[in-house]
């Protein structure tokens, strides 16, 4: 449920309150007037296999980039200065932060930090990566907005977002199309598109913790694509009613691979920007790729120049098992 602009009752500690519930108030007190909206994605929403150490994935988007890193680290919850985060926040959006109020730093909150023009380009037409808009053509949660009107936006970008799956799915869609092979393959095209350490098994998990929704969800937007004569119905689902061309599979991996580097560039700008990165990308890669991933001190200390057979390691590990899972790879 959208809660539209109430009061953050900051510094009024946990109260019993859920995670949840703690980490948007905190956000918000830590954010001031700059939080436009709070967006939750991802495992803890889904409750696909969380963990003690698993962060809550937040979307904050908001009016302008330097009030809100400015009251941020004002609220001691960055150690970089304001003006090193403003500069990085417009160098391929979104930036990723750590946001753990808390004495013993647990909750987490994982923070995509994107202004409210950056957020509606990344989920547009001519998205410059997949990031955000993998992750919000799922099930997500507009938790906060500051108006109605903000969270009336943020609702319909998300619906246009889903309503134009088709633009890098359609080439390797089983037909005829239903509402649940469609988000079923849109999921392991999108996680075979990305660089993610994650089990073959993640996309079935991930599809079956939010089946309803989806289901619900696609079933709209095949029922758009009806309307707006894009589908026709074919028996018991749908199909184009014109074949997606050749060229379309040729524009939709050059998406991705121009996205993978996007990803790849970013990894540098989220040390800076993501408090103790390196543990909390060594925690997930461990419980995604079931493999034991200590780091040295010499890595610790030199991530850029000492971690790269560790990232391989957990990549071919990675892809081995998407393999074997046979959960779309070959899509991107």
């Amino acid at each position: 449920m959208t809660d539209v602009g109430t009061p953050a009752p900051a510094g009024s500690g946990r109260a019993g309150r859920s995670d949840r519930d703690w980490l948007i108030d905190e956000l918000r007190a830590a954010g001031g007037e700059s939080i436009s909206a709070l967006i939750i994605y991802g495992s803890q929403l889904l409750k696909a296999s969380p963990d003690l150490h698993s962060a809550w994935d937040f979307v904050v988007i908001v009016r302008d980039y330097a009030s809100f890193h400015r009251s941020l680290v004002d609220a001691g919850h960055h150690i970089r200065k304001p003006w090193l985060l403003n500069r990085l926040a417009t160098i391929l959006p979104p930036s990723i932060t750590a946001f753990s109020p808390a004495p013993d730093g647990l909750p987490v909150a994982k923070c995509a930090i994107v202004s409210v023009d950056d957020f509606r380009r990344a989920l547009g037409p001519d998205s410059p990566d997949h990031f955000l808009k993998g992750r919000l053509v799922q099930q997500v949660e507009v938790a906060w907005a500051r108006s109605p009107e903000a969270a009336m936006e943020i609702e319909e970008i998300l619906a246009s977002a889903r309503e134009r799956i088709f633009e890098w799915t359609a080439p390797w869609l089983t037909r005829p199309i239903t509402a649940e092979s469609l988000p079923r393959e849109m999921l392991a095209i999108s996680y075979g598109g990305e660089i993610r350490p994650e089990a073959a098994d993640r996309v079935g998990e991930v599809f079956q913790s939010q089946q309803g929704w989806l289901t619900r969800s696609y079933s709209e937007v095949l029922e758009g694509g009806v309307e707006r004569g894009e589908l026709i119905r074919n028996g018991d689902g749908y199909d184009f009613a014109e074949a997606p061309a050749a060229s379309e599979g040729r524009r939709i991996r050059r998406y991705f691979a121009r996205s993978k580097r996007r990803a790849t560039a970013r990894w540098a700008k989220h040390i800076v920007t993501f408090n103790d990165w390196l543990t909390y990308i060594q925690r997930k890669a461990e419980r995604r790729t079931g493999l034991e991933l200590p780091l040295s001190p010499l890595e610790r200390r030199f991530p850029l120049l000492f971690l790269w057979p560790k990232l391989f390691r957990v990549l071919r590990a990675r892809n081995h098992q998407f393999r074997d899972g046979d959960s779309g790879e070959s899509a991107a």
